[in-house]
C-alpha cells in the first residue's frame, strides 16, 4: 500500500475549468460534471515530458515504425501488472478502443450475425454492434447471493445456442466496476467455444483495477480463449489519454492474430502520433504514478460510501473494484427511470444517464469518482439537498 504522500491528487476545479475537452465544455460553470470517463488528474509526468519533447523537436509528422517500442512496452505493463506474457508480435495499433472493436467485429462475424452484450453496460456498445454489421443480442448481467453482479453463462449459453455468434465482453465491467472472476471466464470460455463463436474482451479498464481486486486477461484463460478471442487495450482509460488516439488488438492464437494481420493498413497508420508516444511512455514509466492514482480513487470510493450513508441512505450502491466510475441505483428517490436528469435540473450535477446502458439501468446513474474529494462531496451534497 501507497504512503499518503504518494496519492496522486486531482488539479483544482479553477485549473479543470482551463480544460477544452468534452468533460469542462458541455455544461455550464455551475454545474459539477461526474459523467463522461475523463479524469480530473494532472498527466503523468513521464507522458507529459515525451509529449513536450516531441514538441521540441516538431515530431508532429506521419505517424511510422517506431520499431515495435509501443506493442514491446504494452507487453511490459502486462507482464508486471497481470503476469501474462503477451508476444509484441501479436499487437497492433490503432486509433481507440471503440475501433478495435469495429474492425475486429467487422471480420470475426458475419453480417447480420448476433453479438451478445450483458447490459447494463457501456452505451456505445448498443452502436458498435451495428456498425460493424452485427445484431445486438441482450443477456444482463446475473444477480449474486450477496446482491452484487455476475456474467450469466445460461443466459450467454442460450443466447449462442439460439444463434449468437460472438460476445462483446467488458473486462473490468462499465459501468459496475465489476473485476470478472477468472472462474467466470474459463466457464464462458467453454461455452464460446462449444459454440464456435467468438469474443472480443474490451479491457481498457483493467490497468485501473484497484488494490483489492485480480484482474484476469480473457486471452490468459484457456487455449480455447487465446484461439478465438481479441482484446482491445489501451493506456487512455487509465492515464488519461483519450483526446490523444491510441489503442490496441491484442492477440494470441495464429487464427486471430492473422485476422489482425490482414486488416487494411490505414486502419494502423490512423493511429495519432501523439496517442503512440504518450502511451509508450505511459506503459513503461507511469507505474509509480498510476498506483498513486489508484489509491486516490480508493479513497474516493470508500468516501463515497460514508457519504451515501450519512447523506442518501437510500441509494443503493456496491464499491467498484476497478476504474472511477460508480454505478448508483436512486430508484427509492422517485426520481423517475432517468434521475440523471432531475440531478442536472435541480442539483447541478451531471452524471450519465442509466437507461442509457440498457434497459437494466432504469433508475440508475453513473457517478465519475475520479475527482478531489471535495468535488465529490459537494456534489453528494447537492443531490441529497435535491432529494429533501
Amino acid at each position: 500500500m501507497l504512503a499518503v504522500m504518494d496519492r496522486v491528487p486531482a488539479q483544482s476545479l479553477e485549473t479543470l475549468r482551463t480544460r477544452t475537452s468534452e468533460k469542462w465544455t458541455a455544461y455550464p460553470p455551475d454545474v459539477l460534471p461526474l459523467f463522461v470517463a475523463e479524469s480530473d488528474f494532472p498527466l503523468a509526468a513521464p507522458v507529459a515530458s515525451a509529449l513536450h519533447a516531441a514538441i521540441e523537436r516538431s515530431d508532429t509528422g506521419y505517424i511510422g515504425d517506431d520499431h515495435g517500442a509501443t506493442t514491446t512496452s504494452f507487453a511490459e505493463f502486462a507482464l508486471r501488472r497481470w503476469g501474462w506474457d503477451v508476444d509484441p508480435a501479436r499487437v497492433r495499433t490503432t486509433t481507440d478502443v471503440s475501433v478495435v472493436i469495429v474492425e475486429a467485429l467487422r471480420r470475426m462475424i458475419s453480417p447480420g450475425d448476433g453479438v451478445v452484450i450483458t447490459p447494463p453496460v457501456y452505451p456505445p456498445f448498443f452502436e458498435l454492434i451495428p456498425e460493424a454489421g452485427g445484431r445486438v443480442v441482450e443477456a444482463p448481467l446475473g444477480r449474486t447471493d450477496d446482491g452484487g453482479h455476475e456474467l450469466d453463462l445460461d443466459a450467454i449459453d442460450g443466447a449462442l445456442a439460439s444463434g449468437a455468434k460472438a460476445v462483446l465482453l467488458c473486462n473490468p465491467h462499465n459501468p459496475l466496476g465489476l473485476v470478472h472472476s477468472r472462474e467466470s471466464l474459463v466457464a464462458l470460455s467453454e461455452i464460446v467455444q462449444r459454440h464456435g463463436a467468438v469474443v472480443l474482451s474490451d479491457e481498457i479498464h483493467a490497468p485501473l483495477t484497484h488494490s483489492d481486486a485480480s484482474f484476469t486477461p480473457y486471452l490468459t484463460v484457456s487455449d480455447a480463449a487465446r484461439e478465438h478471442a481479441i482484446a482491445a487495450h489501451s493506456a487512455s482509460k487509465a492515464f488519461n489519454l483519450a483526446g490523444l488516439k491510441c489503442a490496441l488488438f491484442v492477440t494470441a492464437g495464429d487464427r486471430m492474430t492473422q485476422l489482425v494481420r490482414d486488416l487494411p493498413e490505414e486502419v494502423e497508420v490512423r493511429t495519432s502520433l501523439f496517442g503512440r508516444i504518450a502511451t509508450t511512455a505511459a506503459f513503461t514509466h507511469g507505474d509509480a504514478w498510476l498506483d498513486g492514482v489508484i489509491c486516490a480513487i480508493e479513497d474516493n470510493r470508500r468516501l463515497l460510501t460514508t457519504l451515501l450513508a450519512e447523506r442518501m441512505p437510500s441509494v443503493g450502491y456496491r464499491e467498484p473494484r476497478a476504474g472511477y466510475l460508480t454505478w448508483l441505483d436512486f430508484s427509492a428517490l422517485g426520481w423517475g427511470d432517468d434521475p440523471a436528469a432531475i440531478a442536472l435540473q435541480s442539483a447541478r450535477v451531471a452524471l450519465n444517464s442509466g437507461p442509457t446502458f440498457g434497459r437494466e439501468g432504469a433508475g440508475h446513474v453513473r457517478l465519475n469518482i475520479g475527482c478531489s474529494a471535495e468535488v465529490l462531496t459537494e456534489a453528494i451534497d447537492r443531490l441529497a439537498h435535491a432529494a429533501g
